[in-house]
């Protein structure tokens, strides 16, 4: 099977299983009782608004999904996040995009602040060959999830005391529809972490976290192999990605057969 050539239905498709898993994984920390990290998701026409108050990085104060015929909702986007005191991001994709929106954030005083890569490749039928010394399980189990949090704590280049705050943030994707997760270890050390999510025809690899002691030592190729082969597992056609451009995990999904989709530009 060839990889499909790029339509503008197919990057419709793609940005919208982004939507979709960004959108669940962003309602599962919603979703904890009293709602203590203060999640909140706002629609603006086809655009996605979130914000979560105690977490002020990119991802998780950012909008997807904006198009030319969204783009008189710019004020109100610009007012929901001036009201919380917050930075934020617009990501502004090829898909539905054009002179208006361009036009139309220029004159609300935003600029481009940086690129991002979105990458799709094909789900591989044959189980993954990996080196005889990493193992990758699937993660099912509470107790399972310790290793987790702290590979993605390290990983995300925290210090070990914001460890619970990654459990208790990304807990709520166990077991949740959609979503798998998966833990590599090394000698039978727990040394990475991945997440990937379905939606519909679509699988998205959408985190992957490598311990810093054990960086460069096949662990992330491990765990896009064994995502490719359980998308292909789970009747997909397609796998997504998303990268900083030209960064180490662009290129470990390109040596994995992924290609560009387009270049995403980043607003703020």
């Amino acid at each position: 099977m060839e990889l499909p050539v790029l339509t503008r239905t197919l990057a419709a498709q793609i940005l919208q299983s982004e939507t979709d898993y960004l959108t669940s994984r962003i309602q599962s920390i919603l979703e904890r009782k009293g709602n203590p990290e203060g999640v909140e998701i706002a629609r603006f026409g086809n655009a996605a608004a979130f914000y979560i108050r105690t977490m002020p990085w990119a991802l998780f104060n950012s909008v997807k999904g904006l198009s030319d015929e969204d783009s008189d909702q710019l004020e109100a986007i610009l007012q929901f996040y001036r009201s919380r005191d917050r930075a934020f991001q617009i990501d502004i994709d090829p898909v539905r995009s054009g002179s208006r929106l361009f036009t139309a954030l220029a004159e609300k005083g935003l600029h481009q602040t940086g690129f991002h890569s979105v990458l799709y490749g094909l789900p591989k039928q044959e189980p993954p060959a990996s080196q005889s010394n990493i193992k990758i399980t699937e993660i099912t189990q509470p107790s399972e999830f310790d290793s987790f949090a702290e590979i993605h704590c390290l990983g995300s280049g925290m210090p070990l005391s914001a460890k619970p705050h990654f459990m208790n943030n990304n807990i709520g994707l166990l077991n949740r529809p959609g979503w798998k997760l998966f833990l590599a270890t090394l000698d039978d050390v727990p040394a990475g972490v991945a997440v990937m999510h379905i939606s519909g025809s679509i699988a998205s690899c959408t985190l992957a976290a490598t311990a810093p002691e054990y960086r460069n030592r096949g662990i992330q190729t491990a765990l896009i192999q064994r995502r490719l082969y359980e998308a292909h597992f789970a009747g997909c056609q397609l796998v997504a990605a998303q990268a900083s451009f030209g960064s180490t995990s662009q290129n470990n999904l390109e040596r994995a057969g992924f290609q560009i989709a387009w270049t995403r530009s980043v607003w703020g």
